[in-house]
C-alpha cells in the first residue's frame, strides 16, 4: 500500500503547488507539512496534532481526509508508553478513619507538570508560526493595476489665413498682382518663377502658357491665346476673373 506521505506529496506535485503556498492556505507551518509528506509523524507535537494537520492538509489537496486519518490511526498512532497522555489524577482514596485529606505523591505531580509544559510550548509554537506568516502576508505590497493613459485628442485643423501663389513662366510673361482691395503688389515682365502671398492675391497673367502653383499644389486652368485673371483666397476659395475685374485694369 502506498504510504500516507507519498500520497500527499504526489497530490501536491500534480497540482503544481509549493509548500509555501500550502503553508499560507492551511495556516500550518511548512516544517510540519514536510514532516507529513515524509511520514515523520514524530516531529509533530503529539498524535492529536498529527490527525488534525493531516485532515486539513488532505482536504486542501482534495484527498479523502477521513481515510488517511484512519490509516494513520491503524499504522502509526502510538499505543501505551510511546504517547504522551493527558494527566488524569488518581482516584480518590477513602480517608482512613480519623485521617486527613488524600496526599498525591511527588512523582505524580512532576509528570503532570511536564505534560502541561509540553502542551503549552506546542500551542505557543503553532501560534507564533501562524502569526509570523500572517504578518508577512499583511505587509506584502499591493501592486496597483496599470492604467493606460488616455490618448490625446486630435487638435482641430487651423484654417489658413494667407494664400501663396507661385507663377512659373515658360516664356517672358506679363504679370500683375494686387491684394484684392486694389493695392498693386507687383507689375512687370518675368522670365523666372516668382512667388506672391497675402490674405488675398488677384492675378492678371499676360500669357496662359505659364504654370501656377497655389499653396504648394499645381493649379489647373483653361489655356487661352489671350490674358487670363484669377482671384486666390485661403482654403482653396479661388475663382476666374473676367476682363475688367483683373488687377492693373486688365
Amino acid at each position: 500500500m502506498q504510504a500516507i506521505g507519498e500520497r500527499l506529496r504526489e497530490a501536491r506535485m500534480r497540482q503544481g503547488l509549493d509548500i509555501s503556498e500550502l503553508e499560507a492556505s492551511t495556516k500550518i507551518r511548512a516544517k510540519y507539512l514536510r514532516a507529513l509528506e515524509n511520514d515523520e509523524f514524530g516531529m509533530l507535537p503529539g498524535s492529536t496534532y498529527v490527525k488534525s494537520f493531516l485532515r486539513t492538509y488532505a482536504e486542501q489537496l482534495g484527498l479523502d481526509a477521513q481515510l488517511l486519518v484512519e490509516e494513520y490511526r491503524a499504522q502509526h498512532e502510538p499505543r501505551g508508553e510511546g504517547e504522551l497522555q493527558a494527566y488524569v489524577p488518581p482516584a480518590r482514596r477513602e480517608p482512613a478513619v480519623g485521617g486527613g485529606p488524600p496526599v498525591f505523591g511527588p512523582g505524580t505531580l512532576i509528570a503532570g507538570g511536564v505534560v502541561l509544559l509540553l502542551v503549552v510550548f506546542a500551542v505557543i509554537g503553532l501560534a507564533s508560526g501562524g502569526k509570523s506568516h500572517t504578518h508577512k502576508a499583511a505587509t506584502a505590497p499591493k501592486h496597483k493595476p496599470h492604467r493606460a493613459r488616455p490618448k490625446p485628442r486630435p487638435q482641430p485643423a487651423v484654417a489658413p489665413t494667407t494664400v501663396s501663389l507661385k507663377v512659373v513662366p515658360t516664356e517672358s510673361t506679363y504679370v500683375c498682382t494686387d491684394d484684392g482691395a486694389g493695392h498693386t503688389q507687383f507689375e512687370g515682365i518675368i522670365n523666372s518663377p516668382k512667388t506672391f502671398s497675402g490674405k488675398r492675391v488677384r492675378l492678371n497673367l499676360g500669357r496662359s502658357s505659364a504654370n501656377l502653383v497655389v499653396d504648394g499644389k499645381p493649379y489647373s486652368f483653361t489655356r487661352t491665346a489671350s490674358a487670363v485673371g484669377f482671384d486666390f483666397s485661403p482654403g482653396g476659395k479661388n475663382k476666374v476673373l473676367p476682363p475688367g475685374q483683373r488687377p492693373c485694369g486688365g
